[in-house]
């Protein structure tokens, strides 16, 4: 009769078994699909970025107990279709201040004039002792450029460019004129329109 008892026991399919109740069995598999399919669909429709991590500075704060250290990361995000914008996050950890950075450069993403790859027109931008001069290039000349301005070109989506930067070699300097210059620029007929249409009022 032991055995009798024990034996139904064994056999079941209750709750911890494989069967209809328990987690391997069909109904679990039915409420588990839709969840992962909803997920990787919402990832989807995320649009993707380009991020560049320019440079990462660490501070060091001396205190009682010894020292505390802070990082501040500038990052580039862009869509490589002319739209481009640029963050400064600060944080105790690298990769919190890097999240900070794509965070804030998302949000200040602007759209930059360009024409077959490269930019509309010669341009001079100057932040405090940084200057950078962009002049656009012809299709196959690449990207004269380096450091902080090719982070921000490649970003962007720009192709062709010669660039050459004068004064201060600082990065927070260097992005922040880039980004100065790339917003200055217009679109050469839509300029020649606006001064046509002043030309024939007066």
């Amino acid at each position: 009769m032991v055995q009798a008892q024990q034996g139904p026991r064994r056999g079941g399919g209750g709750p911890r078994g494989g069967g209809p109740g328990g987690p391997g069995g069909p109904r679990g598999d039915q409420n588990r699909g839709p969840r992962r399919d909803r997920r990787r669909g919402e990832e989807d429709d995320t649009p993707e970025f380009i991020e560049k991590v320019v440079f990462i500075n660490r501070v060091a704060k001396v205190v009682k107990g010894g020292r505390r250290f802070s990082f501040t990361a500038i990052v580039v995000v862009g869509d490589g279709a002319g739209r481009v914008g640029f963050g400064m996050g600060r944080a105790n950890e690298v990769p919190e201040a890097i999240r900070k950075g794509g965070v804030i450069a998302r949000r200040s993403m602007f759209k930059v004039e360009m024409k077959n790859g490269t930019i509309a027109h010669d341009v001079v931008s100057k932040f405090k002792a940084t200057s950078v001069l962009m002049r656009p290039a012809s299709p196959g000349t690449g990207m004269i450029a380096g450091g902080a301005v090719r982070a921000v070109m490649e970003a962007a989506g720009v192709t062709d460019v010669l660039s050459k930067t004068y004064g201060s070699r600082n990065s927070v300097n260097v992005v922040r004129a880039t980004v100065d210059g790339l917003k200055r620029l217009r679109d050469p007929q839509q300029v020649r329109a606006e001064r046509l249409a002043l030309a024939a009022g007066a």
